[in-house]
């Protein structure tokens, strides 16, 4: 029976899907055929959830903890998130500041919304995570991108804030350690960038889901922690999907000033309603079981700076690549502009050719790179980044 085509809407017809999800897709069908397959797509830690964790959700399962839980999140875990700033940052947080939501991703997207009309303008670094330009789309403002290339070590100068800024300007964001390129903001840059952000009342959304994924002793800081005026426009955005490898429990978390917590909380009531609740638990294990906790994040740290150092030195060998040393997060981003391909081409062949799965800089906003995750095991990458040498020695420069 045919069927008349779909009359879709705006907001439908105008979002792109996740190239990081579809080059992840595509690297896991070839695998399931029986390819030998090196991903280097997705951005999710190749380690378990640590079992303390497990075990407290096994526990809240067994115990009945499957109804329906506040939507701001369950009180002790918005209270032991509140400690969690009070600890790390000194940043005096009420509970009521803190949101959990079903991931981070939707703890962006609802901070977004809070914030930002039609007409407004958000002022997006590039290299940029992928789904920031579509949800900023969904809320129906306009994403305005500032090219941070690797001559500014992929960061955002006070100049370039400046220059980007126009009159629509409402929204600044942020993501140290940085997915795609792993560069971290020091202290002073961060505090540059705040001075413009104020001066021109922005709202500055800060994702920090990568905030204990550091190396080579470099510090994590939070804008929120710079005055009072900071805090009352800064929207903190983190989770626990990277640091504690629970990318599929779908927990974000948000804290913001009680008018921005409070909105998010009413947007999350109506879409969501709350994150699921056997699943915080987990969370709170996680949080509260310090010692537990330290040890497994201390293993997964010591296999990434292991791995970053590697991939780092081998790309480096590669003629016609520059690469330069992450300090965060579990990514490298690499310079591919010497062969003079599209980076979409170069990796769409690289997968073709090589069986290597990694994700073109187009998606980050930054065409002649490629992102590269050693979240994955110390064999696929020394295969893998074999595989790539082999694929540029064939290319002409």
């Amino acid at each position: 029976m045919s069927q008349a085509p779909a009359s879709l809407s705006t907001w439908a017809r105008n979002i792109s899907p996740s190239p990081t999800l579809a080059v992840d897709a595509k690297a896991k069908a070839l695998a399931a055929a029986g390819e030998d397959v090196c991903g280097f797509a997705a951005g999710e830690p190749d380690f378990d959830t640590p079992v303390h964790i497990k075990e407290a959700c096994a526990a809240a399962l067994a115990g009945g903890k499957t109804k329906y839980a506040p939507t701001p999140g369950i009180e002790p875990l918005r209270a032991a998130i509140a400690a969690k700033y009070a600890a790390d940052y000194g940043l005096k947080v009420a509970p009521a500041q803190v949101i959990v939501s079903p991931g981070g991703k939707f703890s962006c997207y609802l901070s977004i919304l809070a914030v930002c009309s039609p007409g407004d303008e958000v002022i997006i670094p590039a290299p940029y995570w992928v789904s920031y330009p579509e949800m900023v789309k969904l809320a129906g403002a306009t994403p305005r991108f500032v090219l941070a290339d690797d001559s500014t070590g992929f960061r955002l100068t006070p100049a370039m804030l400046e220059a980007a800024i126009t009159p629509r300007t409402k929204l600044l964001i942020l993501n140290s350690p940085s997915n795609p390129t792993g560069a971290v903001y020091s202290r002073a840059e961060l505090e540059a960038l705040v001075a413009v952000a104020l001066r021109h009342n922005l709202y500055l959304l800060s994702d920090e889901i990568y905030e204990h994924l550091l190396y080579d002793g470099a510090k994590h800081v939070s804008p929120a922690t710079f005055s009072p005026e900071a805090e009352a426009r800064t929207i903190i955005v983190s989770g626990f999907s990277k640091t504690y490898a629970m990318t599929g429990w779908r927990l974000g978390t948000t804290v913001a000033p009680v008018p921005i917590a409070k909105a998010i909380a009413e947007l999350q009531s109506q879409t969501s309603s709350n994150a699921t609740t056997f699943a915080q638990f987990g969370a709170l294990a996680a949080l509260k079981e310090t010692a537990k906790t330290a040890a497994a994040l201390g293993t997964m740290l010591t296999a990434f700076d292991r791995r970053r150092k590697f991939l780092h030195a081998e790309l480096n060998r590669i003629p016609g690549i520059t690469c330069q040393l992450a300090q965060g997060a579990f990514y490298l981003f690499p310079n591919i502009s010497a062969f003079g391909l599209k980076s979409e081409d170069f990796c769409t062949r690289l997968l073709d050719e090589q069986r290597v799965a990694a994700v073109h800089g187009s998606a980050f906003g930054a065409e002649g790179y490629l992102r590269l995750s050693y979240a994955t095991g110390d064999e696929i990458i020394a295969k893998g980044v074999a595989r790539l040498a082999a694929f540029c020695a064939g290319l002409p420069r």
